[in-house]
C-alpha cells in the first residue's frame, strides 16, 4: 500500500474490528462516521426510505465512503428492533437528530444501553442537548455566530475596499461550514467517541457523548479566551495579530488577481519576506505599529506589480512564509500535496487521503461511496442480524443528475 493510504479492499487502520452504527444525516454526524471508517471501524450506516434531502448522487457524496449501508424505516414496527439488533453488535452509535427525536423513534440511549451496557452512545447536535435553544433548527452560520467565532474572521483585504484594510468594521467572512460544522462538530464528536470507547472497554460500561457544536467551536477558541483576558487580543476582528490585523500576516492581492498569503511572525522571517519583496531600507519597521497602515500599503503596491505566480517563483525555496492562495483544484495539483499524496483520485473523483497518517496501522480508502441499501445482505451477514436481508436492496430513489446543480452565487 502507497503512502497515501488508498487500496482496493482489506482491512486495516488502527480502528480495524470497531463497529459503528451510524443513523443517516446530514453535515458532521456523517463526516464523523467517515473519519471513523477511514480510521479502519466497520460502520454501518442506517439509511432512510427516502432519498437524501442534499440530492447529491451517491458517487459523489465522499463523506459516505468507508461505509455500508443499510435502509430500515424507523417509523414501520419493525424498524427500531432492527436497530437495536445492531446496536447489540455494535461499539459506537452516532445519531444527529433534535434532542428528543431518537427517543420518540424508540432508538435512544435508554433502549440502546439496555440492549448494550458498553456502547459509546454519540449524539451531534448544533445547540446540544439542553440549554434555551436546544429545540431550535440551526446551522454551522448560526452556531459559530454564537459561539464567538464566525466574529474572528475578518475578510482579506480586497474583499472591502470601501472599509479599513482587514475589514474590522465590515461583516465577517464565511469560511464555508468549516469551522463549525466539521472543526468544532464532527471532530470533538470523534474525539468524544474515541476517549469513551477506550472507558468502555477498560469498565464495561457504555455512555452518551453530547457533542454540541456551540461548544467545540467555543473551546477551539481556547488560547484566544486567555490573551483576551490577558489583554493581548482586541474584540475585534482584524485589528489582532493572527487576525489580519499585522499587516506581515495578512493576504494580499496579486497584479493578475491571484492572492498570496503572508506569515511573516519572527524576525527572522520577516527580515528574508521585505528582503525578497524588495520593500527598501526606508520601510516602516515590523513592530512600529504607528506606521503599520503605511507598511501595509507599501506591502500592498509590491504585491501588485507581479502576478501570483511570478511572486511564487520569487519566494521559492526561502523561510518568508508567503504562499499562494489556492482553489480546491488548484490545490489538488500543488507539488507538496501531490507529493504526501495528501489528495487522491479514486473513481474519478479527487478527494483528501486518510488523515492523520500511522506508521504502523496506516488507514485506507478501502470502499466508495455507499449506496443506500446496497449493503444489506453483507452487513446481516458479517453482523449476524439475518432480518437485514429482507430488506429491499436500493433505496436510492429516482437517478440525480450526473452533476448536483450549484446554488446561484452572488
Amino acid at each position: 500500500m502507497g503512502d497515501s493510504g488508498v487500496h482496493g479492499g482489506g482491512a486495516g487502520g488502527p480502528l480495524a474490528g470497531v463497529r459503528v452504527v451510524e443513523l443517516a444525516g446530514i453535515g458532521p454526524g456523517p463526516f464523523a462516521a467517515m473519519l471513523l471508517g477511514d480510521l479502519g471501524a466497520d460502520v454501518v450506516r442506517v439509511d432512510r426510505p427516502e432519498p437524501s434531502p442534499l440530492g447529491i448522487e451517491p458517487a459523489y457524496d465522499v463523506a459516505n465512503r468507508n461505509k455500508r449501508s443499510v435502509v430500515v424505516d424507523l417509523k414501520a414496527p419493525e424498524g427500531p428492533g432492527r436497530v437495536l439488533d445492531l446496536v447489540a453488535r455494535a461499539d459506537l452509535l452516532i445519531e444527529g437528530y433534535r434532542p428528543g427525536v431518537a427517543e420518540r423513534l424508540g432508538v435512544g440511549p435508554d433502549a440502546c444501553l439496555a440492549r448494550n451496557p458498553a456502547l459509546v452512545y454519540g449524539r451531534m447536535t448544533g445547540w446540544g442537548q439542553h440549554g434555551p435553544l436546544a429545540a431550535r433548527a440551526g446551522h454551522d452560520i448560526g452556531y459559530t455566530a454564537v459561539a464567538g467565532v464566525l466574529g474572528l474572521v475578518a475578510p482579506t483585504a480586497s474583499a472591502l475596499p470601501d472599509v479599513s484594510p482587514a475589514g474590522p468594521d465590515g461583516p465577517p467572512a464565511l469560511p464555508a461550514n468549516l469551522l463549525g460544522d466539521y472543526a468544532g462538530g464532527s471532530l470533538y464528536l470523534v474525539v468524544g467517541l474515541l476517549a469513551a470507547l477506550h472507558h468502555a472497554r477498560a469498565t464495561g460500561a457504555g455512555q452518551v457523548v453530547d457533542a454540541a457544536i456551540v461548544d467545540g467551536a467555543a473551546h477551539l477558541t481556547a488560547v484566544l479566551q486567555g490573551l483576551l483576558a490577558g489583554g493581548r487580543w482586541q474584540d475585534r476582528r482584524g485589528v489582532n495579530l493572527l487576525d489580519g490585523g499585522a499587516p506581515f500576516y495578512a493576504v494580499y492581492p496579486a497584479a493578475d488577481g491571484g492572492h498570496l498569503a503572508v506569515g511573516a511572525l519572527e524576525p527572522q522571517f520577516y527580515a528574508e519576506f521585505a528582503r525578497l519583496l524588495e520593500l527598501g531600507p526606508d520601510a516602516p519597521g515590523q513592530w512600529d505599529t504607528a506606521r503599520w497602515p503605511a507598511l501595509r500599503a507599501r506591502i500592498a503596491a509590491r504585491f501588485a506589480t507581479r502576478t501570483r505566480a511570478a511572486w511564487e517563483a520569487v519566494f521559492a525555496g526561502s523561510d518568508a512564509c508567503v504562499e499562494p492562495v489556492l482553489t480546491m483544484r488548484q490545490a489538488h495539483a500543488h507539488e507538496h500535496l501531490v507529493g504526501r499524496g495528501t489528495y487522491v483520485e479514486v473513481d474519478g473523483v479527487t478527494q483528501p487521503a486518510p488523515a492523520p497518517r500511522f506508521s504502523a496501522t496506516p488507514g485506507a480508502l478501502r470502499r466508495p461511496p455507499a449506496r443506500p441499501g446496497a449493503d444489506a445482505a453483507e452487513v446481516a451477514r458479517d453482523w449476524g442480524v439475518p432480518a437485514l436481508a429482507a430488506e429491499p436492496a436500493d433505496h436510492a430513489g429516482p437517478a440525480a443528475p450526473a452533476r448536483t446543480p450549484a446554488p446561484p452565487t452572488a
